[in-house]
């Protein structure tokens, strides 16, 4: 998982180099080979706790294999998913709150999968830095562990590359990358139509999107991190947004097993009125009731900051992390709240004309 030395060999064309004044070596560069073979002795343990059936091999090879026979299907369908984490990680650097960055990681990919209708099999991460810390990799990829064993799928490699001069300080960045699977006859949406019910699955907060417009109203609100969190009694500004993205796979796994899930679409950037569409065949519309319970931190942003409520349906998920087209709402709220989600009804689907579309109607004072 670490990066390899990949520079090139002597000058071409009989002409040498001007000899340096002093042995050059990858360290002396900016490149730790050991400490990068230690994060991935340190990282073993916390992938093999992962290892799921269809898993063959462990890490260290130059790829993962797995065997979908193993895994129990039959005639499946690949379904493949990248995201990352955003500039919340600026609030993980800044803060040195590294525990949960991973498990955001993982479910930005594994949350796009399961709304196909997907089992996620397994996960792939990309980590960069400028200068490898073992015990902050270590903690990173420990949330990665995390979101891949509550996903239900395996952490099966990745890469770590120590890039001095491409980032500062204590930067880093991630990718996650994912693959599931799904029978040809499983995969959603399907049958999507009038008269449908909207369920609203609850998340944790701001999940993964909109954190640069989050970092700016922090910025001119004058608060540290380290502050206390106007809307999270007992918790300090940084604890309160760092809350990971929830991870909704077991739940909609098992809806999508009893034959009652139609259509589910994952509320990230673009919220709502950006991502319902995605899911909806033509001539339809999601009307909207907004009276759902809402985490207290939208409505901080939107006060500190100004943020109009239109603005705030465009950039964040406002409290709807999951949204889901049912036809039998009773069996499907009673199936999800028994696997610990938080349920609401929320809307409707209408025949309307033209592409699918979205009507959310506001409350007056909401947010307010």
């Amino acid at each position: 998982m670490t990066e390899q030395d990949r520079q090139g060999g002597s000058p071409e064309g009989g002409h040498h180099a001007p000899r340096p004044s002093a042995q050059l070596d990858y360290r002396g560069a900016g490149v730790d080979i050991e400490a990068g073979d230690a994060l991935v002795e340190a990282i073993k343990p916390l992938a093999g706790a992962t290892k799921r059936s269809g898993v063959m091999g462990g890490l260290g090879g130059f790829g993962a294999l797995f065997d979908l026979k193993a895994a129990g299907f039959i005639d499946p369908v690949l379904v493949s998913t990248t995201d990352g984490v955003g500039t919340k990680l600026k609030i993980a650097i800044e803060t040195g709150l590294h525990e949960t960055v991973g498990i955001d990681l993982v479910a930005m990919c594994v949350n796009d999968l399961v709304v196909q209708g997907a089992e996620p099999l397994f996960f792939l991460d990309y980590f960069a830095t400028g200068k490898l810390s073992v015990g902050q990799a270590r903690t990173v990829i420990a949330g990665i562990a995390s979101g891949c064993h509550e996903a239900g799928c395996a952490l099966v490699g990745g890469e770590t590359a120590e890039m001095p001069g491409m980032y500062q300080n204590d930067d880093y960045d991630l990718a996650g990358f994912a693959v599931g699977a799904a029978e040809r006859g499983a995969l959603l949406p399907r049958g999507v139509a009038a008269g449908d019910v909207i369920l609203g699955l609850a998340s944790a907060g701001v999940h993964s999107n909109g954190f640069s417009l989050v970092r700016r109203i922090v910025q001119e609100s004058g608060l540290s991190w380290t502050q206390a969190a106007p809307f999270a009694p007992g918790q300090t500004l940084g604890d309160a947004l760092m809350s990971p993205t929830r991870i909704y796979v077991p739940a909609l796994l098992a809806l999508h097993r009893a034959g009652l899930l139609k259509a589910a679409a994952h509320i990230t950037g673009g919220g709502l009125p950006g991502n319902l569409p995605r899911v909806l065949p033509e001539g339809t519309r999601a009307v909207l009731q907004a009276s759902w319970p809402m985490p207290p931190v939208f409505a901080w942003l939107a006060q500190a900051g100004g943020v109009a409520s239109e603005e705030m349906l465009r950039v964040f998920n406002c409290g709807i992390g999951m949204a889901l087209v049912v036809a039998d709402a009773d069996a499907a709220i009673n199936l999800l709240e028994a696997r610990g989600e938080t349920v609401s009804r929320i809307g409707v689907i209408e025949a309307a004309e033209g592409a699918a579309s979205v009507r959310i109607d506001l409350p007056d004072g909401w947010l307010s």
